[in-house]
C-alpha cells in the first residue's frame, strides 16, 4: 500500500457555507442587522453580564488582605448552665478542659483563641475557672456558687 491509494471509511464532512447564492440568500438565516448578523460576531457569556451588575465590595480599601486585621477573632462564648452540665464540683475549668469536654472548638490551624463564660443560666456546684473571660453576670453567679476566679 502507498500513500496515495490510502482512502478514509468515513466521507468529509464539511460545515455548511451559508450566504453564498444558492437556497440561502441575502441574510442568510441570519435575520436582519444586529451583532449576531455580523461575520465573526461572538456574544460574551450572560454570567459575565450578570457579575457586572452585581455592586463592588466596598469599604475595605484596595487591598483586602491588608485592611481586614485576621489575627481578631470574635470570643468564643460559653454559659454557665452548659458548664453545670459538663462539670463536677471542685473541679478547674479552663480552656484546656472546656476543650477536651467538646464545649468549644478552635478552628484549622488555631492553638488559642480568647474564651468568654457568660451569665446564662445557673451555676450549682462550687468550680474554680482560669484563664477565661468572664461577663460580670457569670462572675456574680460564681462567687454565689462559692466558686472562685483566678
Amino acid at each position: 500500500m502507498q500513500l496515495h491509494e490510502l482512502q478514509s471509511k468515513t466521507e468529509r464532512q464539511m460545515k455548511k457555507r451559508v450566504g453564498r447564492g444558492g437556497k440561502r440568500g441575502k441574510t442568510s438565516g441570519r435575520g436582519t442587522k444586529g451583532q449576531k448578523a455580523r461575520s465573526g460576531h461572538r456574544l460574551r457569556p450572560e454570567v459575565r453580564d450578570q457579575i457586572k451588575k452585581l455592586p463592588k465590595l466596598r469599604g475595605h480599601g484596595t487591598n483586602r488582605s491588608r485592611t481586614i486585621n485576621d489575627a481578631t477573632h470574635k470570643a468564643l462564648v460559653v454559659n454557665l448552665d452548659t458548664i453545670d452540665k459538663y462539670f463536677v464540683a471542685d473541679e478547674k475549668v479552663t480552656p484546656a478542659t472546656l476543650r477536651k469536654r467538646g464545649l468549644i472548638s478552635l478552628r484549622k490551624g488555631e492553638t488559642t483563641r480568647v474564651i468568654k463564660i457568660l451569665g446564662n443560666g445557673t451555676l450549682t456546684k462550687k468550680l474554680s475557672f482560669s484563664g477565661c473571660a468572664l461577663s460580670a453576670r457569670a462572675r456574680t453567679h460564681i462567687e454565689a456558687a462559692g466558686g472562685t476566679v483566678v
